[in-house]
């Protein structure tokens, strides 16, 4: 009876001990993983606001919180720091803004689509094309679904690709 009452306190610690190990997992967003050429971003989305774009007193910026950031959702991935802006309207607007470096400098020449799933959970592939006064892609999305839209957006920058996950609310 006494090892069987051992080995219920050691299952149920070590029950524990991984429940514990899972639940930390979850709540830390990783940063990016890099296999051959294709970044997948599994990590954190935040949304910047007007307040939060101001440099930092002493003049340096901070680039968690970029002067260049137009207050949609951010995805910082490897060198890359991808944004997406979205408008309500008759139809939803769609920004996305591609950049790189420190100076996060606009990246013209990538081929990007977002992949959208719709509340009812509907999938539609669509392609976003370069706005070079606004230096960014743009998309319009003819969907009257109310609810959440899960948003992929994969980019094709030469031979890397880059993908970021982002949602919206219609």
């Amino acid at each position: 009876m006494r090892s069987l009452k051992l080995s219920f306190v050691v299952l149920a610690s070590a029950g524990l001990l991984l429940l514990g190990a899972c639940s930390n997992q979850a709540s830390e967003p990783s940063s990016s993983n890099t296999n051959g050429g294709t970044t997948e971003t599994t990590g954190k989305t935040e949304t910047a606001s007007k307040t939060e774009t101001a440099a930092n007193s002493d003049g340096h910026t901070d680039h968690s919180h970029d002067t260049k950031s137009k207050g949609g959702q951010v995805v910082e991935s490897g060198k890359y720091h991808l944004e997406m802006v979205s408008e309500e309207g008759n139809a939803t607007h769609l920004d996305f803004y591609l950049q790189t470096g420190d100076k996060h400098e606009a990246v013209p020449n990538a081929k990007v689509t977002a992949d959208i799933q719709s509340p009812d959970g509907k999938q539609k592939s669509v392609p976003l094309t370069y706005d070079a006064s606004g230096k960014h892609y743009t998309a319009k999305l003819d969907s009257s679904a109310a609810g959440q839209y899960q948003v992929k957006i994969t980019a094709a920058v030469g031979s890397e690709t880059v993908n970021g996950r982002f949602n919206f609310n219609q």
